[in-house]
């Protein structure tokens, strides 16, 4: 599995400090119509100042009044611009991005979603990225040059507040790395935690997103993982699941307790393990035949 190339996209490593009264760098913003101009159209940034929308992304009749929603960014002469274009991720978020091209003197760029490819600096880097790999980063606003910028010092952008979730919530993990015990997770863009081999039934992958379930939080401040609920509790769930997936394909599915884990994990996103507990259920409710080639809906008598 390569775990090469882990990057965050952030803001600065002093938090940016941004007044509510100003539009914000690097976020999804709605800004209010000033004026037209040959270029665009200028917006509102409060303290930021007139921001131009380039002509190109003006896409409805603007006029007095009109709010739009707009990306706000330092384009590459470091003026501050407006674009409805949508980011993969914006400024203190944790991402999944493309390299798509090296500069030897600068560092990497990667795909996040604009027109405008997103700067990996070669300061920020941890690994030695090429062009095609896919990497994990957290994208800040660079408090050297005011840009936006992406930095594989994922451990620097992390919460180290103690964390207060609740046993069996469920979060977003984004895959970090493998560890012998386990693999390492960003939770819910703020903190990691540690999702233990005992506890999954399928490999995973290198920057990938799931949805888990915090089992505890200790006293160290370490978080525990797990990738499914926790024992019988799921059960009814996955089974009311597997029902209407049966009604949705005409009262039959090519899945049984002999089906691969990940043809499992793909269809239904639940373990093997889960998937035979929910069918035995089923069965013995009489909701279900367990056939050779799969299982088939029992219609209720008449």
């Amino acid at each position: 599995m390569n775990f090469q190339c882990l990057i965050p996209i952030a803001l600065g490593k002093a938090q940016w400090q941004l007044s509510s009264l100003m539009a914000e760098l690097g976020k999804l913003n709605t800004l209010n119509f000033i004026r037209d101009s040959n270029h665009g159209v200028y917006l509102d940034g409060g303290e930021l100042g007139e921001i131009l929308l380039p002509k190109q992304y003006v896409v409805d009749e603007l006029g007095e009044g009109h709010d739009i929603e707009v990306f706000v960014f330092k384009d590459s002469e470091d003026r501050i611009v407006a674009t409805t274009e949508t980011p993969k991720a914006t400024v203190g978020q944790f991402a999944n991005l493309k390299v798509v091209s090296v500069n030897e003197k600068v560092g990497a760029f990667l795909d996040w979603g604009l027109s405008k490819d997103l700067l990996l600096p070669y300061r920020e880097q941890i690994s030695d990225p090429h062009v095609g790999d896919r990497c994990v980063v957290y994208i800040l606003v660079d408090e050297l040059s005011g840009r936006i910028i992406a930095s594989e010092q994922l451990s620097e952008f992390t919460n180290k507040e103690p964390a207060e979730y609740e046993r069996e919530e469920e979060v977003d993990l984004l895959i970090i790395d493998e560890t012998p015990l386990g693999y390492k997770a960003i939770i819910n863009d703020k903190h990691l935690g540690l999702l233990y081999h005992t506890e999954l039934s399928e490999a995973l992958d290198y920057g990938q997103w799931i949805v888990g379930y915090v089992t505890n939080v200790r006293e160290d401040g370490n978080i525990d993982l797990r990738r499914d609920r926790a024992g019988y509790s799921r059960v009814e769930p996955i089974g009311e699941q597997i029902l209407e997936a049966l009604k949705a394909s005409g009262g039959t599915l090519p899945f049984n307790d002999k089906s691969s884990p990940e043809s499992i994990r793909a269809e239904f996103d639940v373990s093997k393990q889960a998937f035979k507990r929910a069918i035995g259920a089923l069965y013995k409710q009489k909701r279900i035949r367990i056939e050779g080639a799969g299982i088939v809906l029992v219609k209720p008598e008449a």
